[in-house]
């Protein structure tokens, strides 16, 4: 519907529905329509079939498991012209456009009266591998939720537009979380006259058990060198992610990220670190307004990717301000809900630049301009921090924005107006700006309760007031009390300044202790929760758990805790032992517990084992306790629905919405039950009131007898909800309505069919139709298994069910095999996998997936080898086959000449892949064909993962260093000085660039060596300087005191004729390599991204201690204990044949020879 203007009601993906949510709504200003709006697009690449298993990958700090998720890893390198459906509103003051196919983002909001794009307006789609499952848009406002990415940050929503009695209107946006499958919804909603735009969110938990979730809001705006972020004055230190470091704010007074701001702010800015763009004032930027350069609200001051969250604020706002435009955005909500202030940059620097590229394309000025996300969290206030949802509860609040303009950024602000104030030389500027026309407003100042000025205007969002105060003789900004009231007298915003109160920076969160040393059961319990809640990618709970049960078997919150665990597993005896031990405690002495969540989750146990009358009793018990009364009373009236006692089952549902009356599954029962006791108007009234409490409930619409235009995995959480009150029949009809819609980018129906016709075999098997349920099951077993991914707990019983009934069938146990790796429980996956491949022995997924079962967690490398061997035979066009298995023989120490002569007899399969192309540059470079490897890294644009970075770019520098060493052997020093210069900048190709803290003393170096032999002493002197100089590095996301660039920095101290100094340096990194060799190995804490810690398991013990061993080599070497650097080098060849740098260590200098 091109242009199509919407004047009423609600719009169903561009239909209308004549209902209102008013029978008279009032005139408004507000206009919305759809169109389909043509946007250049680099479209992802068809998503990997392979499931994915990234059980340790570490993602925005909590774990990246992406199961069932497909995976994408390659983006078009052109843009095509794409149409996508948008949403326009526009009222006076704003116009705002919404994408409901990209997860319902905001694309677009801009300020009307002065054309200011208020949040970044992306000219491209142009998607990074950034989220979860891959591709990731910058720009606009993204809504994050249950986990940060957005899981659904690249599928599509429902959406349906909605006219309010005030005239205000909403688009709401709707999806089933693919992960967990709860139900997010947010409305973008503009009212008439008011130049804030409100985003309304519903937050459902439809699953029977406890979700963990956070909230933020991602806001990105355009910046430059006179951007400024700002915080609510009672903020004086920030946060980094889980609290790891913190910062005091808006100086940083020590380091932060790995950069020496104090030294910056006392000695200035480093020229080597001042930025090529953006330059801020401190490296003689011509910015709008001065600033100190510690001071992190400025973008331009941050020259590295970095995070800071606002801790403890008591206010409810904070914004940005764009010095240059003299326009910003305010961000309000209640700070009691809505403590999360966040800003996050990429730096503005070279790494951050790069990012720029990968996410845009350049202006009309050719800049890739940058964005900084201001974002703001509800229920959460730090990443990773996850709050709780009950089963069947729903969190609503509301969050705004609005521009303002000239002012300056704010120090207060309300939803009618924003306040300014700032001080000059001799006075005070005074800015105020309001969201709606305010005519007549009387603006006073009081000075210690005296009125010192008072203006009359007619203030507007256009509009805002500007005035300079002076001050009283010996007055103080604090003495201020400032007041805005309007025409009508009454109060719109107030502010008295407070002296800034420095507080003490806390100090920085820690690692938990190991199990065996906590003291206390309470306080193992609690580390474990903490662990659970917080989805901690490399730490399992289940270890602090089971210590507690060591000490007392029947610890009730660990049984608990254990129970849940299991049951999530699909391991439904386990978990039964386990509650009943809790119950048994907590009943010893007091048959009335005061907490009923066992006797809940004994009774979802039960049920999954088809023992409902147990169950009831135990869901009638947790009612006696109010927390877990909705909950227990739902399930009850679903179990009475079974048996068909309706009058009872109508108690119980209202019992359970009387405890919460938004559990949108329980108001849908309920209309199930009044039809089956004849009560047809009753179930009318109360269905219509459920369609307007949230008019995109499709369980709801499908009791309206509406079409179901949602995706299969929707209709499956129907079908269930249906199966699980006993409603055998409908659960059936709404399957037999489940169409997938075929479309160019991947969607939540993308892999279902089979699911689809597996449930129904299943619920015409538990409805006596067992011809029925046979044939379901063989029309699943014969639909291509591309992008099934079961995830359900329901689906465990399903898929048993279909490989029991067709034992024929290879793909129910494959299928059901990867669901239980997914959970955990690898050694009933790999022998179901065993089944499926003897029943199929073409089949590469299940040879592939068996390989990883094998590797994991057999630790049988040799049939892992083979199973390899056998998935790539038989599907030998799979790019990603061919990566894994290398990767494999890499693990298993295969040497570089059989990987190298392997790889290179499938050229067309290594062109799809980045991470191939990389692989084939390193095992060129290693076998010495560096020429090669230069020309392939050349000739491709890579895309780099976030925090995964590096690839690319160390291959480049290899070869090149490489080939100058080579040259400088032959004595054509100028051609070796080239090749050394030509690494120090990454070429854009690559998609990324050294980050600011990288050590490149091995570059520098050489060029010193180079510069050297041509007897340019002065430059020789100025490189090796630069390597003396260096200290600490950068590597796999995490700073570092020593590395293997240290070497580099003692050799160019001793060519600078330090001697005594580079052979104190190598004594230190002797040391420190001894010390690493004998520390056990672990994985960091704190770590917000390890890409090393993907599909294979990773032995860090003997990774360290390869890596400490060759240290001692470089060490060794540079003291000149050249037989011992050659023993220890081949030490470590032997132990990782593929080892970079001990190969170029061992070949490229003449004492190893």
């Amino acid at each position: 519907m091109n242009g199509t203007q919407i004047n009423g009601g609600r719009a169903r993906h561009g239909l209308m529905d004549t209902r209102r949510t008013d029978e008279s709504p009032i005139a408004s200003t507000v206009e919305v329509r759809l169109e389909e709006m043509i946007i250049p697009t680099f479209l992802p690449a068809p998503p990997d079939k392979n499931p994915m298993f990234l059980e340790k990958r570490v993602y925005q700090g909590s774990s990246g498991k992406v199961y069932p998720l497909p995976f994408t890893d390659r983006i078009a390198e052109k843009p095509v012209d794409r149409k996508w459906k948008a949403v326009w509103l526009e009222n006076e003051f704003l116009r705002v456009m919404i994408l409901p196919e990209l997860g319902g983002r905001i694309h677009v909001m801009q300020d009307k009266t002065n054309g200011y794009d208020v949040i970044y307006n992306q000219p491209v789609i142009k998607p990074a591998l950034v989220g979860l499952a891959g591709p990731w848009i910058s720009g606009g406002i993204e809504f994050n939720w249950p986990q940060h990415h957005r899981p659904a940050t690249f599928l599509p929503v429902d959406y349906e537009i909605e006219t309010h009695a005030d005239g205000s209107r909403t688009v709401w946006c709707s999806d089933h979380d693919p992960m967990t499958r709860m139900k997010g919804m947010h409305g973008v909603c503009l009212h008439p006259g008011r130049s804030y735009l409100e985003l309304k969110v519903r937050a459902y938990n439809r699953t029977t058990l406890t979700q963990t979730f956070l909230w933020w809001a991602n806001v990105a705006t355009r910046v430059n060198e006179s951007y400024q972020s700002f915080f609510p004055p009672d903020v004086s230190y920030v946060a980094d992610h889980a609290r790891r470091t913190m910062s005091s704010y808006p100086l940083c007074r020590d380091h932060y990220y790995g950069v020496e701001y104090a030294e910056r702010a006392r000695s200035g800015v480093p020229e080597a670190a001042c930025p090529a763009n953006f330059i801020p004032s401190a490296c003689g930027g011509k910015t709008l307004v001065d600033y100190a350069s510690n001071d992190l609200s400025f973008y331009a001051n941050i020259p590295v990717p970095t995070s800071y969250m606002c801790m403890g604020s008591k206010e409810d706002f904070f914004g940005g301000y764009d010095h240059s435009a003299q326009a910003g955005i305010v961000h309000f909500a209640n700070h009691h809900i809505s403590p999360g202030k966040k800003q996050w940059t990429w730096g503005n620097h070279e790494f951050g630049y790069a990012w720029d590229r990968n996410l845009t394309v350049p202006d009309s000025k050719g800049e890739f301009g940058p964005y900084i996300e201001i974002m703001a969290g509800v229920y959460t206030d730090n990443q990773p921090d996850f709050s709780f949802l009950q089963p069947g509860e729903t969190k609503t609040w509301s969050q705004y924005w609005y521009p303002f303009q000239k002012i300056g950024p704010v120090s207060r602000a309300n939803l009618q107006a924003a306040i300014s104030l700032h001080s000059t030389r001799s006075a005070l500027q005074l800015g105020i700006a309001v969201t709606a026309d305010q005519s007549g407003s009387v603006v006073t100042v009081d000075a210690k309760g005296r009125q010192i000025i008072r203006f009359e205007r007619n203030l507007a969002p256009a509009t805002p007031l500007l005035e300079t105060i002076q001050l009283p003789r010996g007055g103080v900004a604090t003495d201020l009390l400032i007041r805005v009231i309007d025409q009508y007298g009454n109060e719109l915003i107030s502010y008295q300044p407070k002296a800034r109160v420095e507080t003490e920076v806390p100090p920085p969160a820690t690692e938990p202790p190991a199990p065996a040393d906590i003291s206390s059961n309470d306080e193992l319990y609690v580390t474990g929760l903490h662990l659970d809640q917080y989805r901690h990618a490399t730490r399992l709970p289940t270890f602090y758990w089971r210590e507690a049960l060591r000490r007392d078997p029947l610890d009730s919150r660990c049984n608990n805790a254990l129970g849940l665990w299991h049951l999530r597993r699909g391991e439904f005896a386990t978990a039964e032992e386990h509650f009943r031990r809790a119950i048994a405690r907590l009943t010893r002495r007091n048959s009335n517990p005061s907490d009923g969540e066992p006797l809940y989750n004994l009774g979802l146990c039960l049920r999954h084992l088809e023992r409902d009358d147990e169950a009831y009793d135990f869901f009638y018990k947790a009612t006696w306790n109010q927390a877990w009364a909705g909950a227990g009373y739902h399930a009850v009236a679903e179990i009475d629905c079974l048996r068909g006692r309706w009058v009872t089952a109508l108690q119980h549902i209202d019992l359970a919405l009387r405890f919460d009356t938004q559990n949108l599954r329980a108001r849908n029962l309920k209309v199930l039950i009044l039809r089956k006791l004849e009560k047809p108007e009753q179930a009318v009234r109360f269905l219509s009131k459920t369609s307007h409490l949230d008019c995109l409930d499709w369980w709801s619409r499908h009791l309206n007898g509406d079409n179901l235009a949602c995706d299969l995995q929707t209709h499956l959480d129907i079908a269930h909800d249906y199966a699980r009150a006993g409603f055998l029949q409908e659960g059936i009809s709404v399957l037999n309505l489940a169409v997938a819609k075929p479309g160019d980018l991947p969607d939540q129906s993308w892999g279902a069919l089979p699911l689809i016709h597996f449930t129904l075999g299943w619920l015409h098997g538990k409805a006596g139709d067992v011809r029925a349920a046979l044939k379901a099951f063989k029309t699943a077993a014969s639909l291509p298994t591309d992008y099934c991914f079961p995830s359900r707990l329901e689906e465990i019983a399903i898929l048993e069910a279909a490989v029991r009934a067709n034992p024929a069938d290879a793909h129910a146990p494959y299928y059901l095999g990867n669901l239980l790796y997914d959970r955990r429980r690898h050694d009933e996956a790999i022998r179901l996998w065993e089944r499926s491949a003897r029943l199929d022995t073409g089949f590469s997924i299940v040879w592939r997936n068996l390989g990883i079962g094998y590797f994991n967690i057999r630790q049988n490398r040799a049939k892992a080898r083979q199973s390899y061997d056998k998935a790539f035979k038989a599907n030998p066009l799979d790019a990603r086959l061919l990566y894994e298995r290398d990767q494999l023989w890499k693990r298993l120490g295969e040497s570089p000449e059989p990987r190298l002569r392997e790889i290179g007899k499938y050229p067309a399969l290594v062109c799809q892949r980045d991470d191939l192309v990389v692989e084939l540059c390193a095992l060129y470079n290693q076998v010495g064909r560096n020429h090669e490897a230069l020309a392939l890294v050349g000739a491709r644009h890579f895309q780099p993962w976030e925090g995964g970075e590096g690839g690319p770019l160390g291959q480049y520098v290899r070869a090149h260093l490489a080939l100058g060493r080579s040259f400088m052997a032959r004595g054509d020093f100028n051609a070796a000085k080239d090749h050394f210069a030509c690494a120090v900048q990454a070429p854009p190709n690559l998609g990324e660039a050294k980050h600011l803290l990288a050590n490149q003393s091995d570059i520098q170096y050489w060029l010193g060596c180079s510069f050297s032999k041509l007897g340019d002493k002065a430059s020789a002197q100025r490189h090796w300087q630069s390597a003396a100089n260096a200290r600490g590095d950068f590597q796999e996301m995490s700073v570092r005191s020593f590395s293997e660039m240290t070497y580099f920095s003692a050799l160019s101290l001793i060519c600078l004729g330090q001697k005594s100094k580079g052979r104190t340096l190598l004594k230190e990194l002797l040391a420190y390599a001894r010390q690493l060799e004998k520390t056990p190995a672990t994985i960091d804490y704190f770590a917000t991204s390890l890409p090393t810690m993907l599909l294979f398991d990773d032995d860090a013990q003997f990774r360290q201690t390869t890596g400490a061993l060759f240290l001692q080599a470089q060490a060794q070497l540079g003291l000149g204990r050249a037989a011992k650097a050659r023993a220890l080098l081949k030490t470590v060849l032997r132990r990782d044949p593929n080892h970079a740098l001990a190969f170029d260590l061992f070949t490229g200098r003449q004492e190893m020879k």
